[in-house]
């Protein structure tokens, strides 16, 4: 028998997305079938409307901050690379070490900068973690850290360390110990905006966490996203320990393109997290975005920390042909790369 709220949660996406309730979109999280076939195609037609057809990509390298965050010569070499390897963006993933200094931070991004030459590399780095650890460490406001690294070539940075948006739920994930706190997450992030640099936006999901938190984190993000105007994406990622399964994936997706909508203009089927046949799923059910390709290059493959595992551009045509789309190389803000 058809579930008469989840109908309602349908005709109301189908008619006036932004004006889904908690309860609908909660429904639309459980949809499952026929009636995940129709969410899907919902959450197409209004990522067709916003953003069109393209398929788009990233070519970025991925670094490891704390195998190579002490020392800077290195650094500016892995970039070099990259840069000549074709990658507009660059990732820094993971705090840098200690002995690097009070300025560790600072002395990464110039060193990225540096690296780059006359070409130039986005710098995607520091989470709301390394943005706190890296102010305390040279006794600065996260806000006056964060005007020094735009400063020195930062442009955005990861909205990870996000996890769950729940302060019970982040707790039982960290053990039964206090995480760091939604408002001091929310708080850095919003900062980071107000300086003129952009994030991503994510929920790992899968794990302890109920389709009302994570509608609840949807609309955290929406809220951020609306106000600052500085999410440029939206990731959805598995839970490692907890896998969900590829229908509550499907539903996720779907659901964060209609509760978005106006305030995060991308969503990101994550092609390392999910099999090509999911990925295929995503993009035909509201997703418009592969991510990097993450390039690995030859001075030192294992420089970062998914080291491995890298998209071809071939690959990537094949997944942008089976939902019969074309593919688009983007910059890390969806803009058109610059002619090599």
């Amino acid at each position: 028998m058809p579930d008469p709220l989840l109908q309602q949660a349908l005709a109301a996406a189908s008619s006036s997305p932004g004006a889904l309730t908690d309860e609908q979109a909660v429904a639309l999280l459980g949809a499952d079938g026929e009636d995940l076939e129709v969410l899907a195609a919902l959450a197409d037609d209004l990522r067709r409307r916003r953003v069109g057809d393209a398929v788009t990509f990233v070519v970025n390298r991925n670094l490891d901050g704390t195998r190579v965050g002490a020392d800077p010569a290195h650094v500016r070499e892995l970039v070099a690379e990259a840069v000549q390897l074709g990658a507009t963006e660059v990732c820094v993933q993971g705090p840098v070490p200690a002995q690097a200094g009070p300025d560790g931070y600072l002395d990464l991004v110039r060193a990225v900068t540096a690296g780059a030459g006359p070409t130039g590399v986005h710098l995607h780095a520091f989470r709301v973690p390394e943005v706190l650890e890296a102010a305390a460490r040279r006794g600065s406001t996260p806000r006056e850290f964060l005007v020094a690294a735009r400063d020195a070539g930062l442009g955005s940075v990861p909205g990870t360390a996000a996890r769950v948006l729940d302060d019970a739920v982040r707790a039982e994930l960290n053990g039964g110990v206090s995480d760091l706190p939604v408002t001091t997450w929310v708080e850095v992030l919003r900062t980071a905006h107000e300086v003129g640099l952009t994030s991503t936006s994510t929920l790992v999901h899968g794990g302890p966490e109920t389709p009302a938190q994570q509608v609840a984190h949807l609309r955290l993000l929406a809220d951020l996203g609306a106000s600052t105007g500085g999410i440029t994406e939206f990731i959805a990622m598995p839970s490692p320990t907890s896998p969900p399964s590829a229908r509550a994936t499907r539903a996720l997706h779907a659901v964060a393109r209609l509760l978005l909508d106006g305030a995060v203009e991308h969503v990101q089927a994550a092609w390392p997290k999910h099999p090509a046949g999911l990925v295929a799923d995503l993009l035909r059910g509201g997703a418009d975005d592969l991510g990097g390709l993450l390039l690995d290059g030859t001075l030192d493959p294992a420089a970062g920390q998914e080291a491995g595992t890298t998209l071809t551009h071939e690959a990537a045509e094949a997944l942008a042909g089976r939902v019969g789309r074309p593919l688009r190389q983007r910059t890390t803000r969806y803009g058109e790369p610059a002619p090599a």
